[in-house]
């Protein structure tokens, strides 16, 4: 099976694709936790994705789809994959689909966790995180028994320089012109499924796991 988990930055997409892969036995692929893998390969690939990364550059379009598919291709000889953060444009999920046709497959089901941007916002500027051990707060939802410093080790919590409006609102307007156009491209192709991301983690995954469960046929625990 070839799952694509679609949603804005902030929606919730790591979380739920680390509860949906382990209930339906996939390999979860993330494109950030890929490309960084490839970095520290040492191969010729690797170390062009490192020549980007390090420049602080975005990696281009041809490179990320070249090790992304390589990674499915392997993953999808398998139990199968979910893929989080892959495709972002209309130009990786053509070239996808491309692929996998070559080798006999294709996308099985697109969940799409819908969450409108104020939320989004709400939720990211929210974030609070302990620069030693690696915890994270939300001034609203999560917060830290003692305003400002971890539960853990006593720290004093800090705001991610991404986490910011300004930064949160790049980021959305860049999802809302490059990747919210696969939402169409999946629903053209009968194969997207949408979910409210605004219900609380538990909530959000059992309404993903039925999804699953209703349009592919697998069954987890």
């Amino acid at each position: 099976m070839i799952l694509v988990l679609l949603g804005p930055p902030g929606a919730g997409k790591g979380t739920q694709a680390t509860r949906l892969s382990e209930v339906f036995g996939l390999e979860h692929l993330s494109s950030g936790d890929v490309l960084r893998a490839e970095r520290k390969s040492g191969t010729d690939l690797g170390q062009r994705v490192a020549s980007y990364m390090d420049a602080g550059e975005l990696v281009p379009d041809e490179i990320i789809i070249e090790v992304i598919l390589a990674r499915v291709l392997k993953a999808a000889e398998g139990s199968g994959v979910l893929l989080d953060g892959f495709p972002r444009t209309a130009a990786q999920a053509q070239k996808l689909d491309e692929s996998l046709e070559a080798a006999g497959g294709g996308v099985d089901l697109v969940v799409s966790l819908v969450v409108p941007d104020e939320p989004i916002v709400a939720r990211i500027t929210g974030r609070r995180s302990c620069p030693t051990c690696g915890s994270v707060y939300h001034i609203a939802s999560l917060p830290p028994k003692a305003e400002g410093v971890c539960d853990k080790d006593g720290t004093a919590l800090v705001q991610r320089s991404d986490d910011t409006e300004e930064v949160v609102a790049q980021r959305l307007a860049a999802y809302h012109a490059q990747t919210e156009p696969l939402e169409a491209y999946y629903r053209e192709q009968g194969l997207l499924a949408e979910v409210d991301g605004t219900q609380d983690i538990d909530a959000v995954f059992v309404q993903s796991r039925e999804v699953v469960r209703s349009r592919v046929g697998k069954v987890g625990s």
